[in-house]
């Protein structure tokens, strides 16, 4: 399967006497991955992710994204691929209601109106929020707001989308909200899926797990592969999903666990059968 996104040996400095905010960092991503990038502050996550959507170009290295390398000719193309969902949604608003809020990337990419009129309660009807279409969006609660930031980027019909740790400033509840309409749209419209998180717990949902560290690319596999290595992680300044801390304090009362990783379905079915059932 072709990349759809692929950074050659990228190298970004802010300032040439600092040290790189990226080194050297390689990879891709196929269509249709979801792929979740942690690492701690200041491990050049952020960084990485403008530099796919072109809004840093890197002073060494490649960036290529659906067969167009990253340049000047093709910047505002491969913009028009990548859809960026942020940290507080309320930073991305700027209509009176939600319908507005959603339609303004489309007006500004010139959509006659019948067709902005289709895809506004497509996105709308795909993020679950067409009952709320003519609130303020200052009326919504946190996770609603993320809801209605994800239908305006979904509404431009990109073929990937950032989410630039989209889930940081929302409760529980609402982060749960949030990923499981990325979930449906992901699968919906094969979109690629780029998480940029300090969620370890959100991370896990990725089919992919890449690990910053000071601006290098240091792990790389699959959410079992990476989770599975707890002590490793603790020590990038990273903290561990729900089910390995348990497992962890359940080893520690003499409980013999699963070695393997487990997701929190996996640990409910262990428990049950294993634990409570005996």
């Amino acid at each position: 399967m072709k990349p759809i996104i692929e950074l050659q040996e990228i190298t970004v400095r802010y300032n040439e006497e600092e040290l790189a905010a990226l080194n050297k960092v390689s990879f891709s991503i196929n269509q249709g991955e979801w792929v979740a990038l942690i690492g701690h502050n200041g491990s050049g996550k952020s960084t990485l992710a403008k530099t796919i959507n072109g809004l840093i170009l890197p002073q060494e290295g490649s960036v290529t994204v659906g067969d167009m390398p990253l340049d000047e000719a093709n910047i505002w193309q491969i913009r028009k691929m990548v859809g960026m969902v942020f940290q507080n949604p309320d930073n991305q608003f700027v209509g009176s209601t939600v319908e507005d809020d959603v339609a303004f990337g489309l007006e500004n990419q010139g959509i006659p109106r019948e067709e902005m009129l289709i895809r506004v309660k497509d996105a709308l009807e795909q993020v679950r929020m067409s009952e709320f279409s003519t609130r303020e969006p200052a009326r919504l609660s946190g996770g609603q707001k993320q809801r209605v930031a994800i239908a305006g980027v979904v509404a431009l019909r990109p073929d990937i989308i950032i989410l630039d740790e989209a889930t940081s400033m929302l409760d529980p509840e609402g982060r749960e909200e949030v990923i499981s309409t990325i979930k449906k749209i992901k699968e919906q419209n094969n979109l690629t899926v780029l998480s940029i998180t300090h969620d370890i717990d959100e991370a896990a949902n990725a089919n992919r797990v890449l690990v910053m560290r000071e601006g290098e690319l240091v792990r790389e596999g699959t959410p079992a592969e990476i989770f599975s290595a707890g002590p490793e992680l603790i020590g990038l300044g990273l903290d561990l999903p729900f089910p390995e801390k348990l497992k962890a304090a359940l080893a520690q009362r003499g409980i013999d666990v699963p070695k393997e990783y487990l997701t929190e379905e996996g640990m409910v079915d262990w428990l049950w059968t294993s634990v409570l059932n005996k």
